[in-house]
């Protein structure tokens, strides 16, 4: 990303691996998952993706209330989605911290012993 991009965002965007429901109006639910975050809102991606731009969402990431908001742009199978109401900024440094990599935790656990084949 270019550094006047950076620029004009409002906040700081975090990289996470965040599965969620995105609920349109028309009720239509898809599993997607968030792929970065911050306080003004969220990208997200779907192999199937139902909404259009201007579409107002909400977003229900795992474990956490939905998320008002609306569809700013798409692009192929993402969408980035601008919050109703900006998010707690502690909030998104929790998500930052618990969902940076979703094989963090698979990570720590101990190797496998290697079996030969009979």
């Amino acid at each position: 990303m270019s550094d006047n991009v950076r620029a004009m965002r409002r906040s700081e965007r975090f990289s996470i691996i965040l599965p969620a429901r995105c609920r349109s109006r028309t009720g239509f639910v898809d599993r997607v998952v968030i792929t970065d975050i911050s306080s003004g809102g969220c990208c997200i991606e779907s192999c199937a993706l139902t909404v259009k731009k201007g579409d107002l969402v909400v977003i229900q990431p795992e474990g956490l209330e939905g998320l008002c908001g609306r569809v700013r742009w798409i692009d192929r199978q993402m969408a980035g989605i601008e919050f109703a109401q900006p998010l707690y900024g502690p909030v998104v440094e929790h998500l930052r911290r618990t969902h940076a990599d979703f094989l963090a935790p698979l990570q720590k656990l101990p190797p496998l012993p290697i079996r030969s084949a009979a």
